[in-house]
């Protein structure tokens, strides 16, 4: 029975020893995923995007402020973007719809050839009559120089890559910056049977640039940070593992 017990023991240390060896190497996040086996992904939960670690205040270059000044019996103030108000995002925490349209293709071929053949060749054929000399042969050199080089190079490159998204995101005015344009930043998360999409749009707008119904293409967000990626089952598959991955790191071949 203590041999039963101790064997127990030493199988209880042996899965503790494997647990934490899996923390240390996966960053504690195989265990959550092992206590996540046959359930769905577990969406985010919705936050603050400016209380996110790492988050900060966007700064860019602005103009100076201009004092706004009023004209007697006129309805338009100078400086005033609109004459009538409107829905459209103006403020911090408004919400504006980003049209993600994104077609990049690029075909590119190139090839470099270079060849280049030097020869350097001088000498002295007759020094003062030294051919009457029966020995002058062995004395003086029939070439004082003699240089030879060739080099060549050929080079090819190419790249083929074709890129297509297209797809609408709503998102939040986090801040207003000094000459009135807007930081903006949305995230949408969609999960689909095991796997979670996940689309990221982040950067800069103009409130002219914003369209009546209340849009604005992704053209012309400035800073522009867009990501669409994924977690799951099947991105577990499609990525290579831990041992994988820090082999590629090291490994200098």
């Amino acid at each position: 029975m203590s041999s039963f017990s101790s064997a127990s023991r030493l199988r209880r240390i042996a899965i503790s020893a494997l647990l934490l060896a899996s923390c240390a190497l996966g960053g504690c996040s195989s265990i959550d995923r092992l206590s996540q086996i046959g359930e769905q992904p577990k969406l985010s939960a919705i936050d603050n995007p400016t209380t996110q670690p790492g988050y900060k205040p966007v700064q860019m270059p602005m103009p100076k402020p201009e004092v706004a000044s009023y004209n007697p019996n006129s309805l338009w103030r100078n400086g005033s973007r609109a004459f009538f108000k409107d829905q459209r995002a103006r403020q911090i925490g408004d919400l504006l719809t980003v049209t993600v349209n994104i077609t990049d293709k690029a075909n590119i071929a190139n090839e470099t050839q270079r060849s280049r053949t030097n020869s350097e060749n001088s000498g002295i054929t007759d020094f003062i009559g030294a051919q009457t000399i029966t020995q002058a042969n062995k004395i003086l050199p029939g070439r004082i120089l003699t240089a030879d080089s060739t080099a060549s190079s050929d080079g090819k490159g190419s790249v083929n890559r074709t890129e297509a998204l297209q797809t609408n995101v709503a998102a939040v005015v986090t801040q207003v910056l000094p000459n009135g344009n807007l930081v903006v930043e949305g995230k949408q998360e969609i999960r689909v049977n095991y796997e979670i999409r996940e689309l990221i749009v982040a950067g800069i707008v103009r409130p002219e640039d914003i369209q009546s119904d209340n849009t604005i293409d992704s053209t012309k967000i400035a800073q522009a940070r867009i990501a669409y990626g994924g977690r799951g089952q099947i991105m577990d598959v499609q990525q290579p593992r831990y041992g994988q991955q820090v082999m590629d790191v090291l490994l200098p071949f």
